[in-house]
């Protein structure tokens, strides 16, 4: 990547991409975290000197949950997790279009999961799990921080749309580097 091809970084985008280096470096950690408990399970069926834990279950359910939510977070913001190319051969304008239509439903499923999301936390804000006495809220809370994170990745690719349809804009890949 050359410096002619970067694209200049509002405060939306600088945050947008904060956000983003965040959440890979959490899933790598997710993803490392999920190991251990898996690992304990597995060698605690198959050896006697590993002690069966029974935290290790809801440990590894809590870990899979945010692997998952961590991924579909940065899958938005890769565009690589909701696009399926129906019309590959737009000029950029209409393309841009397209994406603002098709976006508009992608954008209200966010604030679903935003405001249901929340709803669905404090549901658990007093909860423990049973075996490893976890705070519920700790599982919950991956809905609302799963929809923020869209509405402002998705967010951040509507307003890229709008311009490019009122030609303010050239229409450029995800990662805010120029296509090829």
């Amino acid at each position: 990547m050359t410096l002619e091809n970067r694209v200049p970084r509002g405060f939306w985008r600088r945050v947008s991409d904060a956000w983003y280096r965040l959440l890979c470096f959490l899933m790598v950690v997710a993803l490392a975290a999920l190991i251990v408990p898996v690992s304990l399970q597995i060698f605690s069926r198959h050896t006697s000197f590993v002690p069966t834990y029974i935290w290790t279950e809801e440990m590894a359910r809590l870990m899979f949950v945010w692997v998952i939510m961590l991924g579909a977070m940065v899958g938005m913001r890769e565009r690589s997790h909701f696009v399926v190319d129906v019309f590959p051969q737009l000029a950029p304008r209409s393309h841009a279009l397209v994406e603002l239509l098709a976006g508009t439903a992608t954008l209200l499923f966010a604030l679903v999961f935003l405001w249901a999301g929340w709803e669905f936390t404090q549901f658990a804000f007093n909860r423990i799990s049973e075996l490893a006495e976890l705070p519920l809220w700790t599982i919950h809370v991956a809905w609302p921080v799963l929809g923020a994170s869209w509405v402002l990745f998705h967010g951040e690719h509507m307003l890229q749309m709008a311009r490019v349809v009122m030609g303010r804009e050239a229409l450029r890949s995800p990662l805010g580097v120029e296509p090829h």
